[in-house]
């Protein structure tokens, strides 16, 4: 139910509209001055505000300015007496919704308050969608407490103020593109386009399209003008996932965009100026692919203004438990089973450490969320993961590795060496949870300790 604040000096003009209006199913505030109406709307949730052209101390021109520095996009219907319509016209070029003449029909005021509070609920829909796509990307919703997370989240801090070219290196599943968005929903082109576009997912000529636009004309199927990605991220941000994979004609063709800011459309002559900003990722390392003639050096320096690596999964297994936890939220209301999931089993976690999670976080979801379908209990036991899954962990453990000429006591010594680091790590150095991890007692923990001299400060 919308609210309107009524403002007028005349007593009884508030009393007649509130009656109007409350009857159409509005709520209702008046003041009876400009200053009595700011202090209502700074305390309350108004939709729009109705006022009177001529008040004493603060009129309703005088009034709309205050409003308009606080919320320009709060509706503010003017009401003006014949003699003061050229006011009224100066209200609306100050950005006053509309005007009305006193004395009006109830029908034509009802009209415009409707269209009025209709639109500013539009606005305010707007508004909490922007805001809950802000939070979903801010760097503090990606999950992860490594150190080489936490370098991350410090690198957008500073690069997502700035216009600069961004580069994400990173293989597939590191969370590339929701970094790419934590730096555009953190930057003060927010409020702009957010516009994507995988490099790998369409032939040559269509890329082009999609990039560049077309003219009609331009090819068969071209039966109208389209604005390619470039014109669709005006003044926001332009993400290009798998940049690697641009054919050496549209890497020229892309290098010009980033040093002119000028495209042209496919079959179209006129050139075209745009502001967007380009954040480029790709799961290849580009300087190897320069050395082998797949991508162009000069490409690479336009791109690589600011750099950023992603970390693969097994390089901060520190990140495995509160990821998994992450995860487990995220997924508890498609569970059929009353009970809630509150973690993994011991075998669970273990089996999560020593997996290398060639798919990375990504993988780590899909299954979680499989898990989290078919797990019965408050905890994932072995049995609630996935059967494919199991097979790559379990083939993944293999000794190949290991020198034929390897003496057994050195071995399982080593073993043990880079269990106990492991365990500590994700017991975040809580000797009695690595012990529960390790399925030994702590007393049998400080034993291996001190006798395989575990050196504790390295795992600060």
């Amino acid at each position: 139910m919308e609210t309107i604040l009524i403002v007028d000096d005349e007593k009884n003009y508030p009393l007649i509209l509130s009656a109007v209006l409350e009857e159409e199913g509005y709520e209702t505030l008046t003041a009876n001055s400009g200053q009595a109406a700011l202090a209502i709307l700074e305390s309350s949730d108004i939709d729009l505000v109705l006022t009177d052209m001529k008040m004493p101390v603060m009129d309703g021109i005088e009034l709309l300015e205050q409003i308009k520095t606080k919320d320009p996009d709060l509706p503010v219907l003017m009401m003006t007496a014949h003699g003061t319509v050229e006011k009224a016209v100066e209200a609306m070029q100050k950005g006053a919704y509309n005007y009305i003449l006193k004395p009006f029909d109830n029908e034509r005021l009802i009209l415009y308050v409707s269209k009025a509070a209709s639109m500013y609920q539009v606005v305010k829909a707007n508004r909490r969608l922007q805001t809950a796509v802000e939070t979903q990307y801010s760097f503090g919703n990606i999950v992860g407490k490594s150190k080489a997370m936490q370098d991350v989240f410090e690198t957008i801090r500073k690069v997502a103020p700035t216009n600069a070219t961004v580069l994400i290196e990173g293989e597939n599943g590191t969370g590339k593109e929701l970094v790419a968005k934590s730096i555009h929903f953190n930057s003060l082109r927010r409020d702009k386009p957010f516009v994507a576009v995988n490099c790998s997912a369409l032939a040559e000529n269509l890329l082009e399209s999609e990039l560049f636009g077309h003219e009609k004309g331009a090819f068969t199927g071209a039966i109208a003008r389209k604005k390619g990605r470039f014109e669709l991220a005006e003044q926001g941000s332009l993400f290009l996932d798998e940049i690697g994979e641009l054919t050496p004609n549209l890497q020229v063709k892309l290098l010009r965009v980033l040093q002119e800011k000028i495209i042209e459309r496919v079959g179209g002559t006129k050139p075209i100026t745009v502001n967007m900003r380009v954040i480029a990722a790709t799961n290849k390392i580009l300087k190897d692919e320069i050395k082998v003639g797949r991508f162009r050096e000069d490409l690479f320096y336009r791109l690589n203004v600011l750099h950023f690596r992603l970390p693969p999964l097994r390089e901060r297994p520190e990140d495995i438990r509160p990821l998994t936890k992450h995860f487990i939220e995220k997924y508890a209301g498609e569970r059929n089973a009353e009970i809630p999931v509150k973690g993994l089993g011991l075998e669970v976690e273990r089996l999560f450490q020593d997996y290398n999670w060639p798919g990375n976080v990504r993988e780590l979801e899909n299954v979680i969320e499989r898990a989290m379908i078919l797990c019965p209990r408050d905890q994932i036991g072995l049995s609630d993961l996935p059967a494919d899954f199991k097979s790559q962990v379990y083939n993944a453990l293999h000794f190949d590795g290991i020198p034929a000429s390897a003496k057994l006591s050195e071995t399982l010594t080593m073993v043990e060496i880079s269990m106990i680091e492991r365990a500590l790590k994700m017991a975040n150095g809580v000797q009695s949870h690595a012990a529960d991890i390790l399925g030994i007692t702590k007393s049998g923990l400080n034993q291996k300790i001190k006798k395989l001299k575990v050196n504790l400060d390295d795992l600060q």
